[in-house]
């Protein structure tokens, strides 16, 4: 498997899902995506870094003390490389910080924010922990995309915060898709919220590789899951949303090797 080295400004970097349930979401992904497992103990509040093939490509964390009633979400960090700089620009364009920065020794350095529309995001400043290892490989986060309501806030405030380069996909009216590029490259991508979805609040999805999309879905429930939305074919390959025990959503994708553009 090729392993990553580096990502760019703006790059989504490294998955975290928050759970109430630590147990039951260590057993739930490994049935799910076989992953395994590195607990680094109560020192660092047995913080679960998942392994594929002994290499990190997500973690499970417990909520921190005092916010136990935390709901489980996914959320995903955003690499920079100068994160006391990305935390003044989250600031000066209408966003909120909820973590300062702070360095993990050797590790790196973090922070989490929220968006101008409410969606939670991190700030990763890579030291020896570069995020994941692996990308686009079974197991592994493939595609990150900001489910968002006031969509050219939020396409200025990313703008600012990490210079994207923004395309359109859609009729930008019943389907609005821009994705993010850095280098020309897509690294991400803005939805907004259909109008209908009176529910759904901001928030950043997360896609992980697998070589069975429908095996996988056919496995959530039995093993105490919801299927969000059933499989159906993109260009990218083929997709469906679901959600672990304790309610935190993510997506999977069996690739047919196209690049995500919307």
């Amino acid at each position: 498997m090729p392993e990553r080295s580096y990502y760019p400004d703006g790059a989504p970097c490294w998955p975290e899902l928050t759970t109430p349930d630590l147990p039951c979401a260590v057993r739930f992904y490994e049935k799910i995506f076989g992953w395994t497992r590195q607990d680094l103990g109560p020192r660092l509040w047995h913080y679960t870094v998942c392994l594929v093939d002994g290499k990190p490509v997500a973690a499970i964390t417990p909520p921190a003390v005092g916010l136990e009633s935390t709901e489980a979400a996914w959320r995903v960090y955003l690499a920079t490389s100068d994160i006391e700089a990305s935390a003044v620009r989250v600031e000066a364009n209408n966003g909120k910080l909820v973590i300062l920065p702070m360095t993990l020794p050797d590790l790196g350095s973090f922070a989490f924010a929220v968006d101008p529309d409410g969606a939670t995001f991190g700030l990763w400043q890579a030291g020896l922990h570069l995020g994941s290892r692996l990308y686009g490989e079974p197991g592994a986060m493939c595609w990150n995309e900001l489910h968002a309501r006031n969509v050219h806030v939020v396409d200025a405030f990313y703008e600012a915060l990490f210079g994207y380069q923004q395309e359109q996909i859609g009729d930008g009216i019943d389907y609005d898709f821009v994705v993010w590029k850095i280098a020309g490259e897509p690294v991400c991508g803005r939805l907004r919220i259909p109008y209908e979805s009176a529910r759904v609040q901001p928030h950043w999805l997360i896609y992980f590789t697998v070589a069975d999309c429908d095996g996988i879905e056919a496995r959530v429930v039995p093993e105490g899951g919801k299927v969000l939305v059933s499989a159906y074919e993109m260009p990218q390959g083929r997709v469906a949303v679901l959600a672990d025990p304790a309610g935190a959503a993510f997506a999977i994708c069996q690739h047919t090797g196209e690049a995500f553009t919307g």
